[in-house]
């Protein structure tokens, strides 16, 4: 079984999903599964070097947005496979898994990707469309914007968010700007900030607001399967 070093905590859940065992070190910020045993390797900013190095992992898997250049390139030059993907759509992220677990010894496709692959392609077309903006983070405020993985699920569900011509992928928005802009719902993911019930609804006074699982929106991993229904539900729950 090859050795496998992650610094994507959804291919991390990927990985342990598919090949028990295969992964030697992951990420602190690697929440899932809950019960994964493996060497932390810090964060996916500031991983530390060195002991990836000394895991001798046949295989680093990471990604173009989470993690930096330098990091990689320190990594490869100490001689490590290092497998980055990128990942802007729904379809990007079945390549991008099959590839990365391909990489990582699986032999075929799992079945949870195969789930998923089926939950996307049986999506009906949406009945009407609605306007969205999707804060990632306050203090500044920060949303999603244009060619994000997050903006394409959102597409398929029948949302489109304001800010996806934006020249930036995550520009910074002032606050009375976003409530101007008068989505029909604003999109609170739980991660990177934790907006909850409390923290986030009362920013945007008068607007509908959805609160969603950061894993199901961003994430590229086994939560792919039932991302459509969970996050279609907590949509149409905000319009209610």
């Amino acid at each position: 079984m090859k050795r496998v070093v992650s610094l994507v905590p959804s291919l991390t859940e990927a990985v342990a999903e598919t090949l028990p065992g295969a992964l030697v070190g992951a990420t602190d910020w690697c929440s899932h599964p809950g019960e994964l045993d493996v060497v932390r390797i810090g964060g996916t900013k500031n991983p530390k070097v060195e002991r990836i190095i000394e895991l001798a992992p046949d295989v680093v898997i990471a990604n173009e947005e989470e993690n930096r250049v330098p990091d990689l390139d320190a990594l490869r030059a100490a001689g490590l496979d290092v497998l980055v993907t990128e990942v802007r759509t729904v379809p990007d992220a079945f390549g991008e898994l099959a590839r990365v677990l391909a990489a990582c010894g699986a032999p075929e496709r799992p079945g949870w990707l195969r789930a998923a692959e089926t939950a996307w392609r049986a999506l009906p077309e949406p009945a009407g469309r609605r306007t969205a903006v999707v804060p990632i983070w306050r203090r500044p405020w920060m949303v999603v914007g244009r060619d994000t993985f997050a903006g394409d699920v959102l597409s398929r569900l029948g949302v489109d968010h304001l800010y996806a011509d934006h020249p930036e992928r995550y520009p910074r928005i002032p606050l009375d700007e976003l409530v101007a802009a008068a989505p029909d719902v604003v999109v609170l993911p739980d991660e990177p900030y934790r907006f909850t019930a409390e923290d986030g609804p009362e920013a945007f006074p008068g607007l509908a607001c959805a609160l969603v699982s950061g894993r199901d929106l961003t994430w590229y991993g086994p939560s792919l399967a039932w991302a459509p229904r969970v996050l279609g539900e907590a949509l149409r729950a905000a319009h209610r």
